[in-house]
């Protein structure tokens, strides 16, 4: 009992805080950022090659195709059709453009397999462009790959592997060859877009924010905008405006919240989760059958014969005439029912007395997730309770 009373103390009740605690100041950099400045996305379809016989095979028409228009391009006129290159893989490369990326920047790029390659392992990726989703091509990605794993098998099948070996990475793997227009020069005003949208957070940033600058500029609009208006004296300098802004701390406000994933039994309880008084019991019914087979072995110098009547012997063996050797079934059923008693749950005020509470019932992870869902059903749980 002490032994499943500490796993469940250790593995189920390490319940963490779902955002920054309310005790604990965070700067607004770090929960929200500034509306136009972001990452953007960029892929290409590109080719690796030099492969130990571990890229598509035959049946892969796009990359041949691919590897015949790359020869093209070089002058070489190849049917697409005669091409058996085990040492080419297609992949798309992706990357994500930082905002004010540059012409001459390096970014870092990921390349995931479309065929049916085995490994990436030592493949180098040939110029690829790489394009935004109005088309236009923003950077050019190519060098050696790195997976960070390996894959080796022989001709029997079998083998072994370490990590995903399909995808690799290649560290400033791309060069920026075109901008994406973006400046904050000249701006009357900025927006700052809360990563979690909460209107008590709202007015905290704002308020933090009008104090530090010694005026009204900062407005909030909704639960997760604010609007402030660029003051006089930084609008030739709105880099150190909003540098100051981003450091200043504020505590942020979180919902009450209960996060549940029933697939791996995984329970998260934030600080605000608070249960009112209420009565649990629960208990467990398991049901175990256990199945194994009995070997009956002729007597020695038993006569040989069939089709005789089989004979009951002590013990439960059955001996058959003849000298057959008979295997008999048995099954050992067995239930067992939990004891269950009804706990008191008083209302709490913090999240220790809540994980107390719920540990002195000694509850698994998969009980923990039915109590709660019924502790919700039942009207008790002042809080959120999501699924995922």
């Amino acid at each position: 009992m002490f032994g499943r009373f500490k796993n469940v103390f250790i593995i189920v009740m390490l319940f963490i805080v779902i955002g920054p605690s309310a005790g604990y100041p965070a700067r607004i950099k770090d929960i929200s950022s500034i509306k136009g400045i972001r990452q953007n996305q960029l892929f290409g379809y590109g080719l690796v090659i030099g492969l130990f016989g571990t890229g598509d095979k035959g049946g892969t028409s796009f990359t041949r195709q691919g590897l015949a228009n790359m020869l093209e391009h070089m002058g070489i006129h190849v049917n697409p059709e005669d091409i058996k290159a085990k040492n080419v893989a297609a992949v798309v490369v992706s990357a994500k453009m930082p905002p004010f990326g540059r012409v001459g920047k390096k970014i870092d790029v990921t390349l995931s397999s479309i065929g049916d390659a085995k490994s990436l392992q030592g493949g180098t990726l040939l110029l690829t462009p790489m394009k935004g989703v109005d088309g236009k091509v923003y950077a050019l990605a190519q060098g050696p790959v790195v997976i960070g794993g390996y894959a080796a098998g022989g001709a029997a099948g079998g083998g072994v592997a370490k990590n995903h070996t399909t995808v690799g990475r290649i560290s400033d793997g791309a060069t920026i060859e075109r901008e994406i227009p973006l400046s904050i020069m000249n701006k009357e005003e900025l927006t700052i877009l809360l990563d979690n949208p909460d209107f008590n957070t709202a007015n905290r940033v704002a308020d933090a924010i009008n104090a530090q600058m010694q005026a009204n500029i900062a407005t909030p609009m909704d639960s997760g905008t604010l609007n402030f208006k660029i003051p006089e004296n930084f609008k030739n300098n709105i880099v150190n405006l909003i540098a100051q802004v981003g450091e200043i701390e504020i505590k942020p406000d979180t919902v009450a919240k209960v996060i549940v994933n029933e697939k791996t039994g995984t329970v998260v309880v934030g600080e605000n989760v608070r249960i009112l008084k209420v009565a649990v019991a629960h208990g467990n019914l398991s049901i175990r059958i256990k199945e194994r087979k009995e070997v009956s072995q002729p007597l020695p110098f038993a006569p040989s014969g069939k089709g005789a009547a089989a004979q009951q012997m002590k013990g439960g063996i059955i001996a058959v005439p003849g000298g057959s050797t008979v295997v008999t079934p048995e099954s050992d059923v067995s239930v067992n029912e939990e004891d269950s008693r009804l706990l008191l749950i008083p209302e709490g005020r913090t999240i220790g007395e809540l994980v107390n509470a719920l540990n002195a019932i000694g509850v698994t992870p998969r009980d923990l997730i039915t109590i709660l869902q019924t502790i919700k059903a039942a009207g008790a749980l002042q809080g959120e309770l999501e699924i995922i």
